[in-house]
């Protein structure tokens, strides 16, 4: 019996000992001997390499602004654990938590003790979210975020109303595959017979994965670009501006608060998603909502301006596709300007491709490493680079940070970028640095 958050949370995490272990079989156990609480929640589930988070705080903001409680599960956490159970954009209180790890707890040490084997840190956590939602804290949706790949992730355990696949990309290759069909035939696991698929995948091997899995099922597919669609995209300073086309209606000049086209796309994505709730399943979303939750959707670590003077930025961009859409959005935003990266990564990555698009766009590119199992060196990271002319090293990535923030001219840009592990610690301190400037 835990009574502390501090010892809940610490036993959580204990579980990370065991990995990665791809499968429903401990939580299918799990949840027959909670007495089945998914069947309690009305869900919608999202998964994609790209854009998952983004995309559910579209959709949450959305309803949230219909007037509906909505809950959500994400990862990783940004800044505090708590976020990843969280409701209106309101994390789990410290009590709530410390009652759930104490109702599984005694499953996870009994299911120790099984041929299955005990259930790791993620399972666990999305075990708590199911009893939460449908038990201790009813809401009237939930939006599910997958954790890693989608057939076999713990999250598939649910039947939502809808499905969301949100992009295909080279991440996780270990475990999903190395093309974009065996990637896309993963992620196309959350597809339910019968069940909506909104999908904004682009590469047509890919596509076709994911059609094909819809058509065996009966699944109505909506895919970006032929069932709805996005044009007069504008970039505004503080985010983007688009009109939305589908069969159900045409919305002109919406707002959103993100920066980046990628973001236009996601936006998109939680737009045809609010009109098949509203069309097929009888919630009311009436334009304003759209537009209010739009605007005010706000995700951290996504192209996050933290300072303008001196202009500081921050973006998870932790695989290739990701790179690759930062280092579009910063070369025709800040073409202008004198742009100083620090990057830090974990070693499964591509970071030889994540690193040369990084050179191209830096004046000046620092490696860091940081507090993780899987967080790469430093040393290897300029390694991956070649060690190119504008390539350093910072062993302590808070000392760079000191000293970089006040010498930082006005043309200049600090970008920090990479794994979202990283920016979670990296941001309380830029923070608190930018405050004492």
């Amino acid at each position: 019996m835990f009574h502390t958050y501090e010892q809940a949370v610490d036993w959580i995490h204990a579980r990370i000992r065991l990995g990665i272990k791809p499968g429903l079989t401990r939580m299918e156990w799990m949840l027959e001997r909670l007495e089945h609480p998914e069947r309690r929640i009305k869900t919608i589930h999202v998964g994609g390499t790209n854009g998952k988070g983004s995309t559910v705080t579209f959709l949450r903001s959305i309803l949230e602004s219909a007037g509906y409680l909505v809950g959500t599960f994400t990862s990783p956490y940004f800044e505090q654990f708590n976020e990843r159970i969280s409701i209106n954009g309101q994390p789990i209180s410290d009590e709530d938590l410390v009652e759930l790890v104490n109702v599984i707890k005694p499953l996870a040490d009994e299911l120790d003790r099984t041929e299955l084997g005990g259930p790791t840190e993620f399972e666990v956590i999305t075990i708590m979210s199911i009893y939460y939602f449908a038990k201790i804290s009813p809401v009237d949706v939930v939006i599910y975020e997958v954790g890693l790949g989608g057939r076999f992730d713990s999250t598939n355990v649910i039947h939502p109303l809808l499905s969301i696949i949100t992009s295909i990309g080279l991440d996780h290759t270990a475990i999903l595959g190395d093309t974009y069909e065996k990637i896309a035939f993963e992620k196309a696991g959350i597809i339910k017979n019968g069940v909506s698929v909104i999908t904004g995948v682009k590469q047509p091997e890919a596509l076709e994965v994911i059609r094909q899995k819809a058509d065996i099922g009966k699944s109505p597919i909506y895919q970006l670009g032929e069932q709805f669609f996005t044009n007069s995209k504008t970039s505004m300073k503080n985010g983007e501006q688009f009109t939305f086309n589908s069969m159900f209606t045409q919305y002109e000049k919406l707002d959103i608060s993100m920066i980046g086209s990628h973001q236009v796309d996601n936006a998109s994505l939680a737009v045809m998603a609010s009109q098949i709730l509203a069309n097929y399943y009888s919630f009311i979303i009436e334009e304003s909502h759209l537009r209010e939750g739009l605007k005010k959707a706000y995700w951290p670590g996504r192209l996050e301006v933290l300072s303008e003077k001196p202009y500081v930025l921050i973006d998870g961009a932790h695989n290739e596709e990701g790179i690759t859409a930062l280092a579009s959005e910063v070369n025709s935003r800040y073409a202008d300007k004198k742009i100083s990266i620090l990057f830090a990564a974990l070693t499964d990555k591509k970071l030889d491709r994540m690193i040369a698009i990084l050179e191209d766009t830096a004046d000046s590119l620092t490696f860091t490493t940081f507090d993780f199992p899987r967080a790469a060196k430093a040393e290897e990271l300029i390694e991956a680079g070649k060690a190119a002319d504008n390539m350093t090293i910072a062993n302590d990535y808070k000392i760079y940070l000191e000293q970089k923030i006040k010498e930082l001219k006005e043309n200049e840009i600090l970008l920090v970028t990479g794994s979202l592990y990283f920016l979670s610690e990296v941001k309380p301190l830029l923070t608190q640095l930018l405050k004492n400037k």
